[in-house]
């Protein structure tokens, strides 16, 4: 009775913090939407459209589990963020459950058959309390990541298995023969399944398991196994057979061996990846904001040391076959982080199949100490520090609760590096429009910086494709797109009347767009009006009107040429300035009058192989020689590489649209450039010259209004 009321209070438990930590407020939080849930959404309505695949090639591939369970959810609840979410956290929910059960099933009878149901239950508790409360979980649950199936299918398809084969029931295994064909369908991780069902049936036979006895008996209910799974994967695996392409999009992120990740050296490499990886247990973070909350370990401190506890004795009881398990299910599901292609910085992302087993784990850490402890008594003492212990424990356990719950809601959800990571600007964006009436005489033009093709390629962004469903004519450009300023003109040209453009301008910290805002500000500057800006928080609208559609679109009329040749294998090749429709030349005085506004070209070539990302500061000086303003942009290539992303030479634009402040004193002013390092702030020095600092204009300011 003391048994079913303790494992009934750690069931309430664990079904409030998985109900507040995994589900509350999930079509909330996180406030934006990730590029990749997006693209899920996507390849949902298409699901609902009648489009089927067991595998999504787009956006570099996607097994089909979560797409289908998001169409289900749309299917009920419509396009939405709860829709796209909720699986996912369901299943993240379901893990923390299903470890509660592995826990008493594995640890709650001796090898010997002698029932140890309070080891069990409280290995079971333990591990999922903590699994339950971990804030780097809780981050990845709420997030609809198709990883968060893995580890409850691998978890059930193990429960499933262990019972059927105690019980011979060709029945369980027959359902974990299913959940293990499942795995295919969930995430990249889980091809390294199949090794971990080999490595422990391979493990029975060895001199001390009677293996030749075992393997004969086992061959039956191993062969319903395997079939059962077998035909539950058949379609995926066919499609891989047919398209060994689609398999290789995933594969592909096992680099670490290639000789550009590993540096001509695979095995120190290897080993490298290894090392950071088990430090991620206590010692060493997931720097992705994605995965983790401020570089934190996977473990606490406390938690550390009884996860390390817990693997030595596991390794100690190695013969003993729940031992023997957790100690396979860590070893093999580490690797497909272990082999990835980042280099020395943990992946909790790509670990998350051994989840399960590294909090089993740690909750045998946990029940072992415990247990040396209540042994340091005696008679009625050892009732008191049993009643102690547990209730330290739990204490501990719901301390880190309330912890994950402050950290994740109160900090997490609102820092800048998740806003950018969860793009929340087009969520907002998104909202704005779906507000805005229909009119056929205004088109909103949006700047995309994800790298996809453009809307008028047949493409939109993931995120504007599944929740956008207004009505106002919207258009989205990428500057990596041939002929941008062209093919904005051929797309407002087809509109059969056209009064306002309104241009989207991003918040930096909302959505990342390389230079678009400056492109869009300078092309609309010279073939149109400026009518002002609405602020709308993560971003702006910029409108124009009386646009002039019968002319060629160009950003600049003719470039000045420069020979200014760097020593860091970088060289400015030509200059464009002007105002409005104009264009002057860098040679004269450009007096800006009232406007303050400028536009500027710059073009840049780089050398083939160049390792290094650049800068440019851009700086203004007045006659005293002070700096009163000054710039800083990052140099993108046209396909948004950075300048150090290697290739053949190029010529590429960096377009600059100044609005320099009202509160400059009138008068003369030198504007100057500084190239640097992105990495180490060192300039780059003009070869002849030898100076960092290059005079680019001299301009007039006028009073301002």
């Amino acid at each position: 009775m003391r048994l079913a009321l303790v494992a009934g209070g750690i069931l309430f438990v664990l079904a409030l913090a998985v109900l507040l930590l995994r589900i509350q407020r999930i079509d909330e939080l996180p406030i934006g939407l990730h590029h990749d849930e997006g693209a899920h959404g996507m390849d949902a309505l298409r699901v609902l459209q009648g489009e089927h695949a067991v595998f999504f090639p787009a956006n570099n591939g996607r097994e089909g589990l979560i797409v289908y369970t998001i169409a289900l959810a749309v299917s009920f609840v419509g396009r939405t963020m709860l829709a796209l979410r909720l699986p996912t956290a369901l299943a993240s929910a379901g893990t923390v459950f299903v470890v509660f059960w592995l826990g008493q099933l594995l640890f709650g009878r001796e090898e010997s058959g002698r029932a140890t149901p309070w080891r069990g239950l409280l290995v079971g508790g333990i591990g999922a309390g903590l699994l339950a409360m971990s804030l780097g979980q809780t981050i990845i649950g709420r997030a609809a990541l198709r990883a968060n199936f893995l580890p409850l299918l691998l978890g059930v398809c193990l429960l499933l298995l262990w019972r059927g084969w105690e019980g011979r029931s060709w029945r369980r295994i027959a359902l974990a023969g299913a959940c293990a064909g499942l795995l295919p369908y969930t995430y990249l991780a889980a091809r390294f399944a199949p090794f971990l069902f080999l490595f422990f049936g391979l493990s029975f036979l060895l001199p001390w398991a009677k293996g030749r006895a075992r393997l004969r008996a086992g061959l039956p209910w191993a062969g319903i196994f395997l079939g059962i799974a077998g035909l539950v994967a058949a379609p995926i695996l066919i499609h891989f057979a047919l398209h060994p392409e689609h398999f290789v999009i995933r594969s592909n992120q096992l680099l670490i061996l290639q000789p550009d990740r590993s540096q001509g050296e695979p095995l120190r490499a290897l080993l490298g990846n290894v090392w950071a990886h088990l430090l991620a247990f206590g010692f060493r973070g997931d720097p992705n904001w994605r995965h983790s909350f401020a570089a934190q370990p996977v473990l606490n401190s406390w938690e550390t040391f009884f996860f390390w506890l817990g693997a030595g004795l596991a390794v100690r009881r190695w013969r003993r076959p729940a031992y023997r398990l957790l100690l396979i299910w860590l070893a093999v599901l580490l690797l497909p982080a272990m082999l990835a292609r980042d280099v020395l910085v943990p992946n909790t992302l790509r670990m998350i199949g051994a989840t399960p087993a590294v909090y089993l784990l740690t909750a045998i850490g946990a029940w072992e100490t415990c247990r040396f402890l209540r042994e340091r008594f005696s008679g009625d003492s050892r009732g008191i520090a049993t009643i102690a212990l547990a209730v330290m424990v739990s204490s501990v356990v719901l301390v880190q609760g309330v912890s994950t719950y402050r950290t994740y809601f109160q900090e997490w959800a609102y820092r800048s590096e998740v806003y950018h990571e969860y793009a929340v600007g087009w969520v907002d964006l998104i909202q704005m429009l779906s507000l805005q009436p229909p009119d056929e005489e205004t088109v909103y033009l949006i700047p995309d910086g994800q790298r996809h093709k453009a809307l008028d390629e047949g493409f939109r962004s993931p995120t504007f494709e599944y929740l956008y469903q207004g009505a106002a004519q919207v258009h989205l450009f990428h500057t990596a797109m041939p002929d941008l300023a062209q093919k904005i003109r051929s797309s407002l040209a087809a509109m059969k009347s056209i009064s306002t453009v309104k241009v989207v301008d991003w918040d930096s910290r909302a959505a990342w767009t390389g230079d678009e805002s400056d492109r869009f500000a300078v092309l609309f500057g010279r073939y149109g009006r400026y009518l002002g800006s609405d602020a709308y928080g993560s971003f702006r609208i910029h409108n124009y009107t009386n646009i002039a559609l019968d002319q060629p679109w160009t950003f600049y009329e003719y470039l000045e040429p420069l020979t200014v040749y760097y020593d860091g294998d970088i060289a400015l090749e030509g200059i464009a300035l002007g105002q409005g429709i104009e264009q002057w030349s860098s040679q004269q005085l450009l007096n800006l009058g009232r406007d303050r506004t400028l536009w500027m070209a710059l073009q840049w070539r780089t050398e083939s192989g160049l390792d290094v990302d650049y800068a440019i500061s851009l700086r203004l000086y007045n006659t005293d020689g002070e700096r009163s303003y000054q710039r800083d942009i990052v140099l993108w290539k046209p396909n948004h590489t950075l300048t150090g992303s290697g290739g053949p030479s190029e010529l590429f634009d960096t377009m600059v649209q100044f609005e320099f402040p009202t509160d400059l004193a009138s008068g003369e002013y030198a504007l100057r450039l500084v190239v640097y390092s992105t990495e180490t702030q060192i300039p780059t020095v003009e070869i002849g010259v030898w100076e960092p600092e290059l005079l680019l204009a001299r301009l007039q300011l006028d009073v301002s209004p």
